[in-house]
């Protein structure tokens, strides 16, 4: 198997709303993305899947070295063997990696979020990041375009947390922040042991209506000129809104559930966008 064969696989396996956009790139472009979004899969699953912490710290600790080690020109990994001939192309950097890197770091050392902003700190490293690395790969040529990344970043990544409440609660973590289940009297036992309430609907709406905003701040300072060119980040923009609101109409069951779109419609979502051109 080929290191491009490798990172499409991944990619196509992870199921996930990004793969649709990235189908509409054109070929370097579409191959670049695919070996970024592989790159963060891998160190992902590394938190997600590896039980045992020591061992978890011990392969991001290896992720940490493979990273320096293909900047040095010798990638042994079939993930970094396919990223590195567009690293410079695209402006990808080892430092964007090393932080994706400290983002599933943090998971493995923290299970909640005291507040707001630490919770938007962890964000910045594993969306705002790799927002800021995908719009690069997709065209961009404004400044104020990288701000537009990380803010759409934020706003998938809440939108992430808001449909994995019940998936986290599993593993042992609350990503919803201490002080806003204390502003609504929602005890962290209650979602750990996954318990409705109309303080547990309240709270989530609250989440809701943040990402929400985030859309919308996104969408508002992206330059006109960059519109075309960071298409695959409207589909993103456009699929994970569909599944918030798809979300808000099932009153927030996200404890026993894991609430999705089917691939038809975000395909159907991504033709859509890409059709629109907005």
């Amino acid at each position: 198997m080929t290191p491009e064969q490798y990172v499409q696989d991944k990619a196509a396996a992870s199921g996930s709303s990004f793969y649709y956009a990235f189908l509409f790139l054109p070929p370097p472009r579409r191959a670049a993305i695919t070996a970024f979004y592989a790159f963060c899969r891998e160190v992902d699953d590394v938190v997600d899947e590896v039980a045992d912490p020591q061992v978890a710290q011990a392969k991001l600790l290896w992720w940490r070295k493979e990273v320096a080690q293909a900047f040095g020109g010798q990638p042994t990994h079939p993930v970094m063997q396919a990223l590195m001939p567009h690293a410079a192309r695209y402006g990808i950097e080892a430092g964007h990696l090393q932080a994706v890197i400290d983002g599933c770091q943090m998971d493995l050392e923290q299970t909640r979020y005291l507040d707001y902003a630490g919770l938007q700190k962890y964000c910045h490293l594993v969306a705002g990041v790799v927002g800021e690395v995908a719009s690069a790969i997709f065209g961009r040529s404004q400044p104020a375009t990288v701000q537009y990344a990380h803010k759409l970043g934020l706003a998938l990544q809440l939108t992430n947390i808001i449909r994995d409440v019940g998936d986290d609660a599993r593993r042992g973590r609350i990503y919803l922040p201490v002080s806003e289940l204390q502003q609504f009297d929602v005890k962290a036992h209650e979602i750990l042991n996954r318990g409705y309430s109309e303080r547990f609907t309240a709270l989530m709406k609250f989440q809701a209506e943040r990402a929400h905003r985030c859309y919308e701040e996104a969408l508002a300072v992206l330059p006109e000129a960059d519109r075309r060119s960071q298409k695959p980040g409207l589909m993103m923009a456009h699929i994970y809104r569909t599944l918030l609101r798809e979300i808000e109409s099932e009153n927030f069951q996200v404890l026993h559930q894991r609430i999705s779109l089917t691939p038809l419609r975000k395909l159907w979502i991504a033709w859509r966008t890409h059709w629109r051109g907005r």
